[in-house]
C-alpha cells in the first residue's frame, strides 16, 4: 500500500502558504476559526476548479466522497456545506485577492521572456461581462431583468498571464476602470476604442508610460508633421499633431502621433493614436495587434474555469471564487515554469 502524499497534497505543497498566512493574519481571517482555517478553504475553491464542480453541493459531495483523507488532502477536519458557504460569504475576500496577486509577482518573475518583438512590458486591458441571475444575485444589477458583473483584465502580452484584475458591476463603464491599473513607468499599455478618454491617456503619459489605442470615426486631429513610411507593409500614414476639439485640446494638450494601417489579412483599415514617438509605425500595429491575447483569454477562462456558475450568492462569495479561479492557472503556470 502507498503511504506516501496524495497528489493533490504534493501539488499544493508548492504554494507559498507562509505568505497566505501573513495575508490571513493581516485581515484577522482565521480569528475565531477552530477548525476550517481560511488556507483549508483556499484548497477547497481549488479542488472545486480542478475536478470542474459546477455548485457547492456538487463541490462538497466530492470532498465526502474522500472523507476519509480530507485531512492529508488539506482540507481540514470538517468540510461541510454550511461551513464552506459561510467561509465563503463571511470571510475578507481581500485575502484571496492578495494572494492572487502575489502569485502573479511570482508567476510573472518565472516566465519573464525577452523573445517578444518589442522590449519592455506590453499590457493588454479590456473586460468581459459575466450575466448572472438578478434574481439571485440581487447585488449584481444590469438591466431591468439581468444581472452581471464585469471582470476588468490587465493582460501581460509577454507572460501570458493576467496582472490585474477588477471586478465591478456590469453597469460600471469601462474606461472607469481605467482609474484603478496600476501604471508602470516605460510600460506599453494597449486598449480598443471603448477606451478613448483623453483626459486618462493623458495621466498615462504624465506616468511616464505609453498607450496605444484604436481611434474613434470622429477623431479630430490636426498633422503637424509626416514620418515617411513604406505602404507596401501596410502602413499608409504617419502622422505626429495634436488634437483640435475644443474639449479634447484640453484634456491632452501634448502632441500626438497617429498612425493608419491597413490589415490585408483582415481587409480592414485601422487608425491608432500613441504618445511613443520612438517605435515604428509598424511596430505600433504590432502592439494593438497583440491585443487580442487578452479576448482569448476570455475566451479561455470561460471554458476552463467555473467563473459562470457560482457556489454563492453573494458579493464576497462570487469574488473569492474569482480571484481564487484565476489564482488556479497562474498557479499551474508557476508549478511547471
Amino acid at each position: 500500500m502507498n503511504h506516501g502524499k496524495y497528489v493533490f497534497a504534493q501539488i499544493t505543497e508548492f504554494l507559498p502558504k507562509r505568505v497566505f498566512d501573513c495575508i490571513v493574519f493581516k485581515y484577522s481571517g482565521d480569528k475565531g476559526v477552530r477548525f476550517f482555517s481560511c488556507w483549508n478553504q483556499l484548497l477547497c475553491m481549488f479542488f472545486g476548479q480542478l475536478t470542474n464542480r459546477d455548485s457547492l453541493r456538487d463541490l462538497i459531495v466530492a470532498i465526502e466522497a474522500h472523507d476519509k483523507k480530507t485531512y492529508h488532502l488539506g482540507f481540514g477536519k470538517s468540510v461541510t456545506r454550511s461551513n464552506l458557504s459561510k467561509a465563503n460569504e463571511n470571510r475578507n475576500s481581500k485575502i484571496f485577492e492578495e494572494f492572487a496577486y502575489c502569485l502573479i509577482d511570482i508567476a510573472q518573475s518565472k516566465l519573464k521572456s525577452e523573445n517578444f518583438e518589442i522590449k519592455g512590458k506590453v499590457y493588454a486591458f479590456d473586460s468581459t461581462t459575466i450575466d448572472l441571475c438578478l434574481n439571485v444575485f440581487w447585488w449584481a444589477k444590469f438591466r431591468k431583468t439581468k444581472g452581471g458583473i464585469k471582470l476588468h483584465t490587465l493582460y501581460d502580452v509577454t507572460t501570458q498571464i493576467p496582472a490585474f484584475i477588477h471586478v465591478t458591476a456590469a453597469t460600471v463603464n469601462d474606461v472607469n476602470a481605467m482609474d484603478v491599473i496600476p501604471y508602470e513607468s516605460g510600460a506599453y499599455y494597449i486598449f480598443d476604442r471603448g477606451y478613448v478618454d483623453y483626459a486618462r491617456l493623458y495621466r498615462i503619459t504624465l506616468l511616464s508610460a505609453y498607450f496605444v489605442v484604436r481611434a474613434k470615426s470622429n477623431l479630430q486631429f490636426r498633422r503637424i508633421y509626416s514620418l515617411k513610411v513604406d505602404k507596401s507593409s501596410g502602413v499608409q500614414s504617419d502622422q505626429i499633431g495634436k488634437l483640435t476639439g475644443f474639449y479634447v485640446s484640453k484634456d491632452y494638450p501634448d502632441k500626438m502621433r497617429k498612425v493608419k494601417y491597413y490589415d490585408s489579412e483582415m481587409n480592414r483599415t485601422f487608425v491608432f493614436l500613441t504618445n511613443n514617438m520612438s517605435l515604428t509605425a509598424q511596430e505600433i500595429a504590432l502592439l494593438y495587434k497583440n491585443r487580442w491575447q487578452v479576448e482569448l483569454f476570455f475566451k479561455w477562462i470561460k471554458q476552463h474555469l467555473k467563473i459562470k456558475a457560482f457556489w454563492g450568492n453573494t458579493e464576497n462569495a462570487v469574488r473569492i471564487q474569482i480571484y481564487t479561479a484565476m489564482s488556479f492557472p497562474i498557479f499551474e503556470s508557476v508549478i511547471f515554469a
